[in-house]
């Protein structure tokens, strides 16, 4: 037993020293590219041609070379085939990298692309909310009303935002709300026979002229009447609570005087559906406008790697055949690795066999000698 410890190797000293050897083997390091130029000229490979391909690709030759190097040192092929198979090994490790290359490249111009019209796209949604939202407003202001009776020109909106999908599942609902609120015994665009009636007499009667009655025209004397820079004040112009309550029950009297088909206790039974429709269409208002404000902030937030991602993925047209390119280096890197492992590994095996012969035969000798 040895009384003086062997010193510890680290990682600081084994870097060290192989920093040290690269500096003092320079004869190897000659020796060794030499027999690369050589096993390269053997194996077909035309240097220049290659070097003038990868300088045409932008890489560099020399990191190619490097490459190269560090593989026959670490292998220390001995004869064509092991040459052979370590040059191929350095070419599929290289075809893999630019494949790496291909792939990052075609997506770094895919999202160039995607990134110079995303402004563009965002902003052209955020005004289809907009545009959806002040839609949607109006039926919301429409049904709104006390006694309200779908028209057909709400009908027809609300037709046109359920195809549009913009509501999703909450547009057929309304839009049975809506033909539920249609007057009762009418056509299939929800008007009256009566209305109909009362909408083509009233079309006769602007187009010539019959039963208008025009409002009078105030006498020439009148501006003299009052007196001069006198202007009634806007308490003037104010309607007082009962005068309002009066007209409301006026305007009721007259929506039920239109369709007098409805009774009241229809009218009643109509007040629930018209509430949940409004009460619908406000809550879809609400969420118009909380997506067009999370469009903006992500307009200025920027994408995610991952939206970025789902943004060039259904573009790469490309992307399975560069798939199958780096899969196939990938084959060619194991099989050259697992050939050279098993050659090295039968060296060994033979060097040993070797050794243990040679010890056999000295101790063989030792014996015969002793006898």
């Amino acid at each position: 037993m040895s009384l003086i410890k062997s010193p510890r190797m680290t990682n600081r000293k084994l870097a060290a020293n192989r920093r040290n050897q690269a500096l003092s083997n320079s004869p190897v390091v000659n020796e060794r590219r030499a027999r690369v130029r050589a096993a390269l000229l053997r194996s077909g490979f035309n240097v220049p041609t290659e070097e003038a391909a990868m300088r045409a690709l932008g890489e560099d030759p020399a990191r190619f070379q490097e490459l190269l190097e560090a593989l026959w040192e670490e292998w220390n092929p001995a004869g064509g085939l092991q040459e052979g198979l370590v040059i191929g090994l350095a070419r599929a490790m290289w075809l893999a990298n630019r494949a790496d290359r291909m792939q990052e490249g075609y997506a770094l111009r895919e999202a160039q692309e995607v990134n110079s019209g995303r402004q563009e796209r965002l902003h052209a949604r955020m005004m289809r909310f907009k545009i959806t939202a002040e839609r949607l407003r109006r039926l919301a202001e429409s049904v709104a009303e006390e006694h309200y009776v779908t028209t057909p020109e709400d009908l027809e909106k609300m037709k046109t935002l359920h195809e549009e999908g913009v509501l999703k599942d909450m547009g057929e609902i309304a839009l049975m709300l809506f033909y539920q609120l249609q007057v009762p015994g009418g056509d299939e665009n929800g008007l009256d026979p009566y209305e109909v009636g009362r909408r083509m007499v009233a079309q006769a009667q602007a187009i010539f002229g019959i039963g208008l009655h025009h409002p009078p025209t105030p006498p020439a004397n009148a501006a003299a009447d009052v007196a001069p820079g006198f202007s009634p004040a806007p308490a003037d112009l104010k309607v007082s609570a009962t005068e309002n309550a009066q007209l409301k029950v006026s305007a009721t009297a007259e929506q039920d005087k239109r369709y007098p088909s409805i009774s009241v206790a229809e009218w009643e039974r109509r007040e629930r559906p018209r509430q949940l429709l409004e009460n619908i269409l406000t809550r879809q208002v609400d969420i118009c406008e909380e997506q067009r404000e999370a469009l903006l902030k992500e307009s200025v937030k920027g994408p995610s790697p991952y939206e970025r991602a789902a943004e060039i993925a259904p573009t790469l047209a490309n992307s399975g055949q560069m798939r199958r390119m780096q899969d196939s280096n990938l084959r060619d890197i194991r099989r050259s690795t697992n050939l050279l492992l098993r050659i090295k590994r039968f060296e060994w095996q033979k060097e040993a066999a070797g050794k243990n012969a040679a010890c056999h035969d000295v101790s063989q000798n030792k014996w015969d000698d002793g006898l």
